[in-house]
């Protein structure tokens, strides 16, 4: 079982003027995307959020995005270990994805294949 990454969610009111601060930062460019009624950013460890009030609020539910190759395997350790699942994986445009709630109160959103 392994993490990959963990990715810092970041809500902004203008995704376009947003996007360029975040690609010097990390030196990457943005991969842009939209889901669930929200206009997404990704760079580097960074997911910028802008859209709808109520849209963007459901979003920024969930601290970070976990980023792993072996989407069942932590899923099981971590319900092993006291998690609680939120929302089973389900595909989006990028993979699957599922939402966890640690058993100290963090909402945590999950990727991988």
């Amino acid at each position: 079982m392994k993490i990959d990454s963990v990715i810092a969610r970041q809500r902004v009111d203008d995704l376009e003027a947003a996007i360029p601060f975040y690609e010097r930062l990390t030196g990457q460019q943005a991969a842009r995307f939209a889901y669930a009624g929200v206009q997404l950013a990704g760079v580097g460890p960074f997911l910028l959020i802008s859209g709808p009030d109520e849209a963007v609020q459901q979003a920024a539910r969930v601290n970070a995005t976990v980023a792993t190759a072996d989407l069942t395997a932590v899923i099981e350790e971590a319900v092993a270990a006291g998690a609680t699942m939120v929302m089973p994986p389900q595909p989006t445009p990028n993979g699957l994805r599922a939402i966890l709630r640690h058993p100290h109160g963090g909402v945590y959103e999950y990727v991988g294949p």
